[in-house]
């Protein structure tokens, strides 16, 4: 590994960690990665991003801060959670490669070389660690299992674990997306629908919480869904949300149309052929192909209005250029 950083980035390697109350595991994990990449003769910097701490981590970052110049650290005026942590630590990076970790040390920073290795010379985009062999409770395995396969079916990215908070970025990546929400769940979803495909997994070590609680309950995995539905809609008709209101709108008056047409023609038949027929209004069917054909109405009006809106509001064209040939 090279022992500068290149005349664009000022480092190798960013490590941003975001942490809520975490004052007392702070030494030992900044001594730890300072004693990690100094082995492996990387140039970094330790962004700290303080969430609204109500215990003393802040005073901790500035004494830390003071001794090490490679450690900064940014706080909030109070709680916004990770993903606003994450997108603010993302825009403050210096490096050519981005890495992510949690405070509580359940991260191993061990791992750091490698996942730098993996960016620079194997050329992914995005590699997320994989917690194979977990110390949590059945009451977190389960649920995060069940998350996990829900979001590779729907993504289509295989990886086991989107929520390891152990991630290594190539820097294009953590510059080009926006993290907001609950979204940091969905950073390799929101990489590849920026266009960053090359996506990768690494077996990581995961660490016995040492200090501390959790921060996050079980309702996380509910807002997690929300969010990736919310993620998915967003990145595949923000640009044209007539195809999808309008697709939605015009299958449903159809069938509403084809059910009235059908109980109509039926009618029809039945009276030439002197026989007994229902009035079409007095079958339920008729008021459901009726309320179809309303919503569907209602659904296309809904895509053609976010249609104009989207071509007449201020339109920031944010597409994403890998490389430029003899351009300033």
């Amino acid at each position: 590994m090279s022992k500068l950083a290149s005349k664009s980035f000022p480092v190798e390697l960013s490590v941003v960690i975001p942490l809520l109350n975490e004052a007392e595991s702070l030494p030992e994990l900044t001594q730890w990665i300072r004693r990690v990449l100094q082995a492996h003769g990387l140039t970094y910097e330790v962004i700290l991003i303080d969430d609204g701490s109500t215990d003393n981590s802040w005073e901790v970052i500035e004494e830390l801060a003071a001794a090490d110049s490679a450690l900064r650290g940014i706080r909030f005026n109070r709680n916004y959670g990770k993903s606003a942590a994450l997108d603010t630590g993302f825009r403050a990076t210096r490096g050519r490669v981005v890495c992510t970790m949690d405070a509580d040390l359940q991260d191993s920073p061990e791992e750091l070389p490698d996942l730098y290795r993996l960016i620079t010379e194997e050329k992914y985009d995005l590699v997320s660690g994989w917690k194979k062999k977990r110390f949590d409770p059945l009451s977190k395995t389960i649920p995060t299992k069940l998350f996990n396969g829900v979001t590779r079916w729907i993504s289509g990215i295989q990886l086991h674990d989107f929520n390891c908070g152990l991630k290594a970025y190539d820097s294009r990546v953590v510059k080009s997306i926006e993290v907001y929400g609950e979204m940091h769940r969905y950073i390799p979803v929101i990489a590849k629908w920026a266009g960053f495909r090359r996506i990768g997994e690494k077996v990581v070590q995961h660490q016995e919480r040492k200090y501390g609680v959790t921060k996050f309950g079980l309702e996380r995995f509910v807002y997690g869904f929300l969010d990736l539905m919310s993620i998915t809609f967003v990145s595949r008709f923000r640009r044209r949300p007539m195809h999808f209101f309008g697709t939605m709108g015009v299958i449903s008056f159809l069938i509403g149309a084809i059910i009235t047409l059908w109980l109509t023609g039926e009618k029809v038949w039945l009276a030439s052929h002197n026989l007994r027929a229902r009035d079409v209004t007095d079958q339920p069917l008729f008021f459901l192909a009726l309320v179809a054909v309303i919503v569907g109405v209602q659904l296309f009006l809904v895509g053609f209005l976010a249609e104009m809106v989207q071509l007449n509001g201020h339109r920031d064209n944010q597409y994403l250029v890998r490389e430029r040939l003899n351009l300033d």
